[in-house]
């Protein structure tokens, strides 16, 4: 048996003090005379021994009454398995309160269950201990060490939170605050449910922390998720059919069948149709959309599922322009075919300049660049192309005839893309298409042996290089290239080989070929415009700069009410937004400068890391946690009190010594209360 608070021990000199008090206590006697005496004697000695044994048992209940008392103070414990540590405690406590801990345990929710087992946790620590209370919020509050009274009251503070959180990344944040403490033995604990798809245990390798894993059993539930959402095409046309997919995801163990799906689009509410998903797999649906108004768009997906519903919404925004603008960048006279093709469909608009009168400056007002047989291109043009192309934009580029190869090749370099070399003149004709790239994706219904493709009388050949990483789009029967495609940052750069002049190919004349190549090179793009965001990634937010004030201040505002000011950053023509985890529920935010402008619509969503409701078996989580960790399973209603303080304090006997301590002076007032004398 050992002691934590030895020191006390001291006061057991204590104990002389009934003993002298024993020894010299004297009753004085008063004599009085009687006739008979020997009947006085026997009364007189019967009398006194029944008071010495009183006595002696009072003194004895008063010995082991302070003897215990003392004890309890000096808290003695029987050193169990695992090591004891004297001093004082700093104790993290993690609680996980994830969209899966608002699963039912057997009568609450598994958050209520995880508050009730930090609660004792806490209380199974001394007054002078330090406490963490974390969650997934990470919020500043909970990143300190505080006292005991505070720590339980956050717990009560504990709510269900959107924020997902890998166990390692909580382990690493509860290593840094035990750290940095001066002083103090520190130990962890991760009160959750284990969910396979964040319980990554054995990324965090430090056995220097004591790490103590609480379990928690939820009622097994079949889940439905709505797992991601897109369109097909990447800019969103007025007057046409915009196709949107979405994947949606059977997480449980059983088929599903008849799982409704609704579309919310422009006040409306549509039923979709039903769906029937296998068992552990996902299905895609399309959705049509037919867009009659530029601007903002909102539009919420549902699925019926119960009882977990968190993901069966999925909330997303898009922007349809009033239309398509062109720059078509000629050496000479524009070309018609360019003009009659963009001008055919309203959406659509071309400006033609000459290449000696540009203004950079504008170039971000279009959406796609065309350069018609330029001769050459200057360092200047070259320069703000490539800037053009990584900030979104698209260009497309016919060489002239008699082109400068030389300023053409520095051009194509600094991209990178394949070198052109010498002109040749040869007829060639095109006798492949690349139909699974986005350009001549779903164009030809249904590809005959009537299809003409492009004829040539010359072309520049050139050196390809595998790292240029070219992804041709028009292939002539030698396997050479009419066209090709190269992504360029968030933009595509498109080269033909070829010129536009109509006497050396029949390109333009091929309208099969060439008027759908025009449309979706002009709408195509490298990257995908966000149609939502996930909350709780640290994710960053691109917009177009609204404002040519450095001193505005942008806000985001729920559409229901409240407002933040989110970390924001200005390059050039955009503005990047950092959320910092201050969105906490999903549906649709503007963005503003003035309070009654919207500058524009961004959809939010849960994350749907918790959708798939699989949790570690025992066996599982004890290989996960190893040697370093250890897992304390108890059964549902027992207390955890006891069990962390033998843990932590081996086995605790100060309560035991205080419940005797009572006891013998229970008996003590017992004695002299009813044993007369």
């Amino acid at each position: 048996m050992q002691f934590l608070y030895p020191t006390f021990l001291f006061a057991l000199a204590a104990l002389a003090i009934p003993i002298i008090i024993h020894l010299f206590h004297f009753r004085r006697f008063k004599k009085v005379y009687f006739t008979n005496v020997r009947f006085l004697k026997e009364v007189k000695e019967e009398t006194s021994a029944r008071s010495k044994l009183r006595n002696i048992l009072v003194l004895i209940s008063r010995l082991l009454a302070i003897l215990f008392l003392v004890l309890a103070f000096a808290q003695p414990f029987i050193p169990q398995d695992v090591e004891v540590q004297k001093g004082q405690k700093n104790v993290s406590v993690y609680i996980d309160n994830s969209f899966s801990m608002s699963a039912l345990s057997s009568d609450v929710a598994l958050v209520e269950k995880a508050k009730q087992r930090a609660r004792e946790i806490v209380q199974a620590y001394r007054e002078d201990d330090r406490f963490q209370v974390l969650t997934n919020d990470f919020e500043g509050r909970h990143q300190r060490l505080i006292g005991k009274e505070e720590a339980l009251e956050l717990i009560e503070e504990i709510d269900i939170s959107p924020s997902v959180r890998q166990l390692s990344n909580v382990l690493s944040r509860q290593q840094r605050v035990l750290d940095d403490a001066t002083n103090g033995i520190p130990s962890a604990y991760l009160v959750s449910d284990f969910q396979k798809n964040i319980s990554d245990l054995e990324a965090f390798q430090d056995t220097s922390l004591e790490v103590n894993l609480v379990p928690l059993q939820a009622v097994r539930e079949r889940n439905i998720s709505i797992d991601s959402v897109w369109f097909e095409a990447p800019v969103q046309m007025m007057n046409q059919t915009n196709a949107v997919v979405i994947q949606i995801r059977n997480l449980s163990e059983e088929d599903m069948e008849n799982i409704r799906l609704s579309l919310k689009y422009e006040g409306q509410t549509k039923p979709v149709g039903t769906l029937n998903i296998p068992a552990r797999s996902s299905v895609l649906d399309t959705v049509n959309i037919t867009i009659l108004r530029n601007g903002w768009h909102e539009a919420v997906l549902n699925i019926t599922d119960y009882p977990v519903q968190f993901d069966d919404q999925y909330f997303f925004t898009f922007f349809v322009s009033d239309n398509i603008r062109v720059l078509a960048i000629n050496e000479n006279l524009p070309n018609r075919y360019v003009d009659a093709a963009f001008n055919g469909i309203p959406y659509f608009s071309v400006d033609n300049r000459q290449s000696q009168n540009l203004d950079y400056s504008q170039f971000g007002e279009y959406q796609m660049i065309l350069l018609n047989d330029l001769s050459s291109i200057s360092s200047g043009l070259a320069f703000e192309l490539k800037s053009f192309m990584e900030n979104g934009g698209n260009v497309l580029v016919f060489p002239a005839k008699d082109a400068d190869i030389s300023s053409y090749r520095s051009f194509l370099n600094n991209l990178p893309a394949n070198e052109i070399l010498n002109f040749v003149e040869a007829e060639q004709q095109v006798t492949q298409v690349n139909t699974e790239e986005f350009i001549f994706k779903n164009v030809f219904e249904n590809r005959s042996a009537n299809l003409k493709l492009p004829n040539t009388l010359g072309s520049f050949k050139t050196n390809k290089i595998n790292s240029r990483l070219e992804e041709p789009l028009l292939i002539f029967r030698d396997g050479s290239s009419f066209l090709s495609k190269y992504q360029i940052g968030d933009g595509n750069f498109y080269f033909s080989t070829v010129p536009l002049d109509d006497g050396l190919n029949d390109l333009v004349r091929n309208g099969e070929v060439f008027i759908p190549m025009l449309y979706k090179m002009a709408i195509s793009s490298a990257k995908q415009t966000r149609i939502a965001y996930t909350i709780g990634k640290d994710e960053v937010i691109e917009e177009r700069h609204k404002s040519n004030s450095s001193d505005l201040v942008y806000k985001i505002r729920k559409k229901e009410g409240g407002e933040f000011i989110p970390g924001q950053r200005v390059i050039g023509s955009k503005v990047f937004f950092s959320l910092n985890d201050q969105v906490k529920e999903a549906g649709f935010y503007e963005w503003f400068l003035n309070e009654n402008e919207s500058l524009g619509t961004i959809a939010f969503n849960y994350d749907r890391e918790e959708s798939d409701l699989t949790y570690l078996g025992k066996s599982e989580l004890e290989a996960l946690a190893g040697d370093h960790m250890s897992i304390i399973d108890i059964n549902e209603n027992a207390a955890l009190t006891a069990r962390i303080e033998e843990r932590s304090q081996g086995l605790v006997l100060w309560r035991l010594c205080l419940i005797l301590a009572l006891a013998f002076l229970a008996i003590e007032i017992l004695l002299l209360r009813f044993w007369k004398v």
